[in-house]
């Protein structure tokens, strides 16, 4: 078997600017990235621009940004060591409308409570912003802390949740 997939993508707007998605030859979401994110993907020679395998993908982030959508259920495969996965995964747990802190995460993953700031990078490394919803982390003291999509996309998104009252 070749080691070298297939990256298919395809842009869509939404509310927070360009959304860039990657899948790859299954249809499996690999990435989701917004303009200026850090560590965010740019298209790459040799990717397949083709809408087709990120329809229900589409559907549904129309529907969260209209307030319809709760929880995206989609094929995700996002590229991490089994550290950062079970940090993703504690990720996919957190229900909409809620929030989380990063020690509470640590927890729920069997982490040690000095293990924060290994937990703030994973999340920080999630390549599945917004379907896998990092925006959903908030320091101990309740504040908005880093997201890689930008503090504003952050509000926007929990805004959109309930979680922030303008």
């Amino acid at each position: 078997m070749s080691t070298e997939q297939r990256t298919y993508y395809t842009v869509v707007n939404s509310p927070v600017g360009h959304l860039l998605l990657t899948a790859d030859e299954s249809g499996a979401l690999t990435s989701l990235s917004v303009p200026e994110q850090k560590g965010g993907r740019i298209p790459l020679p040799g990717w397949l621009r083709d809408p087709a395998p990120f329809r229900a993908a589409e559907e549904q982030l129309a529907a969260y940004f209209a307030g319809e959508l709760k929880e995206f259920r989609l094929e995700l495969r996002g590229e991490g060591t089994e550290f950062r996965q079970r940090v993703w995964a504690a990720l996919d747990d957190v229900p909409y409308g809620a929030t989380i802190t990063y020690g509470s995460v640590a927890a729920r993953i069997g982490a040690p409570r000095a293990a924060v700031r290994a937990v703030g990078g994973a999340i920080g490394a999630n390549p599945l912003l917004i379907v896998r919803p990092c925006h959903r982390v908030i320091g101990a003291d309740g504040t908005l802390t880093g997201y890689a999509g930008g503090l504003d996309r952050k509000r926007l998104l929990l805004g959109l949740e309930g979680v922030l009252r303008p």
